[in-house]
């Protein structure tokens, strides 16, 4: 919503092989993008921490969405910007061919991920006592063989890191939508809201655990439908809402309204009709299976934000988001940071005993160390080591 309308009109795929497209100069980076995926790692950090009282105060408490749809809808967006274009001037074959290796490098993300922590459980339990290897990876322990076939064949996803693998399925469904666009521009659409359809009529899923025959808790068949909402922005292939639209603003306003105190715990845990209400109004797996009320309700708070922040746009590169921008623009190694950071935490903060000053001290040292990756990252992205110094190496020649 509020796409840069040039980045739009760029990757627009026109049912061939996007013609002049290809010869149009690339539009700049809309600041909007990485300072939401920004925001996203932080929250995403704290609602990993365990026993983070901070958890209790995130946007997710106040509305039907969380960060996770805007984690999803994010990357959806920006994979329009960033394979859509390819789709666009190269063609089909290599748009594909650079998915797959998306698809290859954010498979060894994950799996390097899922090492990291298992490897700090361990450490955890070696230096403490403890039996977080027991608690978090059982499986590992129980049936090393399975757990390991498990993994590499992402049948086995451990609780709270299966947000890659759901990205890896989703991105491996790009191609197919590219190609449906090319056949008709509504096919994508019917595409998406079939497959969702069908997770709550059907139940497909994917096996998510092979010792209780459980599917992945978020269900990629059902999460496409936000992760491509947000690609068809991308790629213009819907056309974004006049923001700051009074009639448009007031319904979303209406409809955030009458969502927080259906939960806001404070309001549950006091009120058990509205907890009563709630069950009813979102029956079923509402986040694993992606109850249709969470897209909408995140796609109203996306429109009252962009529409309050438009009269600053300009100006959101400082400051706070500045430091934001930077955490965005290096998604992966902040989202993958931000996971491993956040099982620290939550030692850290058993260790110290909580009270809300070491709370806040562990959350503020995870958001410092999460900055530090992305500028890390930045700089290794950077290539300093390609750089021309400026002054003929050793033994070079120069022309007098």
């Amino acid at each position: 919503m509020g796409i840069h309308p040039e980045i739009a009109r760029e990757a627009e795929v026109r049912h061939a092989d996007g013609g002049g497209a290809a010869s149009r100069a690339r539009s700049p980076r809309d600041p909007r993008l990485d300072l939401f995926r920004g925001l996203t790692m932080l929250v995403i950090f704290i609602a990993h921490v365990p026993r983070d009282s901070w958890n209790a105060w995130i946007p997710a408490r106040f509305g039907f969405s969380s960060g996770t749809e805007l984690f999803v809808f994010c990357s959806g967006f920006a994979s329009a910007l960033a394979f859509g274009r390819i789709f666009v001037k190269r063609g089909f074959a290599l748009g594909a061919a650079r998915i797959a290796k998306r698809i290859w490098e954010v498979y060894w993300a994950h799996i390097g991920l899922v090492v990291a922590i298992v490897a700090l459980s361990a450490a955890v339990d070696r230096l403490s006592g403890s039996a977080l290897l027991q608690e978090q990876f059982a499986p590992l322990t129980g049936d090393p063989a399975g757990a390991l076939l498990g993994l590499a064949t992402l049948t086995w996803l451990p609780d709270y890191l299966d947000i890659l693998p759901v990205y890896l399925v989703i991105l491996a469904l790009v191609p197919v939508m590219i190609a449906l666009r090319r056949l008709h521009p509504a096919l994508p659409f019917a595409a998406m809201a079939g497959l969702h359809a069908m997770v709550w009529t059907a139940g497909i899923n994917l096996p998510g655990n092979p010792w209780t025959g459980s599917g992945w808790f978020l269900n990629p068949f059902a999460w496409q439908l936000v992760f491509f909402t947000g690609f068809a922005f991308g790629m213009g292939w819907l056309p974004a809402p006049r923001l700051r639209a009074p009639k448009l603003v007031l319904a979303c306003l209406a409809f955030v309204a009458v969502s927080v105190p259906l939960s806001f715990w404070g309001i549950l845990e006091s009120v058990p009709a509205a907890q009563a209400i709630r069950d009813i109004v979102l029956a079923g797996n509402e986040k694993g299976d992606l109850h249709p009320l969470r897209l909408l309700h995140f796609l109203a708070v996306a429109y009252l934000v962009l529409s309050a922040i438009e009269p600053w746009r300009g100006r959101l590169d400082a400051g706070p988001g500045h430091l934001l921008i930077l955490i965005g623009r290096q998604s992966l190694a902040t989202f993958l940071a931000s996971l491993f950071l956040a099982r620290i935490a939550g030692v850290a903060l058993e260790r110290a005993g909580g009270g809300e000053v070491v709370t806040a001290a562990v959350n503020l040292l995870g958001f410092a160390a999460i900055l530090a990756v992305a500028l890390v990252a930045g700089w290794f992205k950077s290539a300093p080591w390609a750089k021309s110094s400026g002054a003929p190496a050793p033994g070079a020649h120069t022309r007098p």
